[in-house]
């Protein structure tokens, strides 16, 4: 295999996307848990993808990193 793939390096940049858990309640918001990040490859053609648990219902929601802490 070349090492013709080049990925940025994800413990020094600032993640472009934040993956969540979203629970459904019913009648009232979601409730939404932080579980990972995400940050694109250099060749923007792919993520890398660093979760800290797997929801049990196997939903995860990716939004755009803001500078707000959410």
């Amino acid at each position: 295999m070349t090492d013709t793939n080049t990925t940025t390096n994800s413990s020094s940049k600032t993640p472009s996307h934040v993956a969540y858990q979203v629970r459904d309640r019913d009648g009232k918001k979601g409730f939404w848990t932080r579980i990972g990040s995400v940050w694109p490859h250099a060749d923007g053609k792919g993520f890398n993808i660093q979760l800290e648990c797997v929801p049990l219902d196997g939903r995860i929601t990716l939004r755009i990193a803001s500078e707000n802490k959410e």
